[in-house]
């Protein structure tokens, strides 16, 4: 009686941990950047098998002017650098986080590899971006498509660090943990996708003028908005630093002042 109360004491205890067992980061690592390489490879193989202009259909369509033919496949084009923008940018922003990840668990791997799986959707992203006719019902569809496949691979990268921050003096750098010097970046850095994908959304069912062009535009535009973000993030903190240290101040020259001062006078 006394080994099977031990036996299932050690069943449940080794159940409730299990997620928390360490996994090597390395190995997380390379799987996540052979997947990023293998899907950034399968976009370059469809701008080039389907939108590289046929040398007879130069001549005949477009009198022997390549840049009038490849204008033609310009929405293509664009589609293909919004898709490719948004993987490297996701690659970044998982790179950045496991660079402050000093050791992976288990449910760190299990949301790594859900965030993996949403981003080898991205080519069908792309696919269908650039497929559908302009101000159609489909592109649209097509559009919210590709919000939802980019929210939940950002937004599981986004519980990755939640995880890690439940966890953090095991888990996280010094550096980067709860009120560290990264911290708030960190934090504006994997709620951006997130934020922008949600709007995105939300702007298709809002303006029926929302296009596809727009959405990559987007897409393009959001290295600029990591770079303002960090500017202002570092403001925000140095403002807030210099109002602290400001307030420090007062507080120490009033009790110098009341120091100074005779019992009388203080009274």
């Amino acid at each position: 009686g006394q080994r099977g109360e031990e036996e299932e004491h050690h069943s449940l205890e080794t159940f409730s941990f299990y997620l928390s067992e360490p996994l090597s980061k390395e190995r997380v690592e390379a799987f996540s950047d052979g997947v990023y390489a293998i899907v950034a490879t399968l976009l370059i193989l469809d701008i080039c098998e389907d939108n590289v202009p046929d040398p007879g259909e130069v001549e005949e369509k477009f009198h022997g002017s390549l840049l009038e033919a490849l204008s033609e496949y310009g929405p293509n084009y664009l589609a293909y650098f919004g898709s490719f923008v948004t993987i490297g940018l996701l690659w970044f922003v998982h790179h950045s986080l496991f660079l402050y990840v000093t050791k992976a668990t288990r449910l760190m791997g299990l949301l790594n590899i859900l965030s993996l799986a949403f981003i080898g959707g991205l080519p069908l992203a792309y696919q269908l971006t650039s497929e559908f006719a302009e101000k159609s019902h489909n592109e649209i569809e097509a559009i919210q498509v590709s919000c939802v496949i980019t929210f939940f691979a950002s937004i599981f990268q986004f519980a990755i660090w939640t995880t890690a921050l439940l966890n953090e003096e095991e888990t996280l750098h010094a550096f980067a943990r709860y009120g560290g010097k990264e911290h708030a970046f960190m934090f504006a850095k994997l709620a951006l996708y997130p934020c922008v994908s949600l709007g995105a959304f939300f702007l298709t069912c809002l303006l029926s003028e929302f296009s596809t062009a727009i959405f990559h535009l987007m897409q393009i535009v959001i290295p600029f908005a990591f770079l303002a973000l960090r500017i202002f993030v570092r403001i925000s903190l140095t403002a807030i630093r210099s109002v602290m240290s400001l307030s420090r101040r007062k507080v120490v020259l009033l009790e110098e002042e009341e120091a100074c001062l005779s019992p009388n006078e203080t009274l």
